[in-house]
């Protein structure tokens, strides 16, 4: 079988259904595009390794619990797993500022560092961008609170005020904005914060 005329969607579906060697052909096709996208973030070569493996390793378990659904789009489907694990481990080694809310969850604290290197600028820039994402996913009662207290930095009394709908109400759409943002991402296994 000549790899290079399969598509990596065939691949995945040779994969699901029982072919391991068709893992092994898109681990082939990708492997240098991907390690090295690794390696350009960590420049270790044991820690790209590992990360590689770690990579592939979850890639594996997506696809053996069905939950692959991005049919055409592997190679930035895996490279997003990547990314985010390139991520983690920076935030393990504590080399990315810690965002400490109280314990309370807000993954809009990470938008308000001030003080950024070229590597906690693109994580964050990455951050924001998956943020703008999800939040569309929301229900827009909850959508417009949340848009109105983190982006335009309303109070809960001018929110109420604007829409119309009681204080409590305000503050139970934002909770409820940032309960389902946390199970998007949970289901996403999209790393927003330590």
């Amino acid at each position: 079988m000549n790899n290079t005329k399969v598509t990596d969607a065939s691949l995945v579906r040779d994969y699901l259904d029982g072919n391991e060697n068709a893992l092994g052909a898109l681990i082939n096709r990708h492997q240098h595009r991907i390690y090295s996208f690794i390696y350009s973030k960590v420049f270790d070569r044991d820690i790209a390794e590992d990360i590689f493996q770690d990579t592939f390793i979850k890639v594996i378990r997506t696809l053996k619990r069905g939950k692959y659904n991005e049919e055409g789009k592997f190679l930035p489907w895996v490279m997003r797993i990547a990314h985010n694990l390139v991520i983690d481990h920076f935030r393990k080694n504590k080399r990315m500022p810690k965002f400490d809310n109280s314990g309370d969850f807000n993954i809009f604290s990470v938008l308000s560092d001030g003080d950024l290197n070229a590597e906690k600028q693109l994580i964050k820039d990455q951050i924001e961008s998956d943020v703008q994402e999800l939040i569309k996913e929301l229900p827009d009662d909850q959508l417009e609170v949340l848009t109105m207290r983190i982006y335009k930095d309303m109070s809960f009394k001018e929110i109420s005020e604007r829409t119309g709908v009681s204080i409590n109400t305000a503050l139970g759409r934002m909770r409820y904005a940032l309960i389902n943002l946390r199970k998007i991402i949970e289901k996403r296994n999209l790393i927003l914060t330590n």
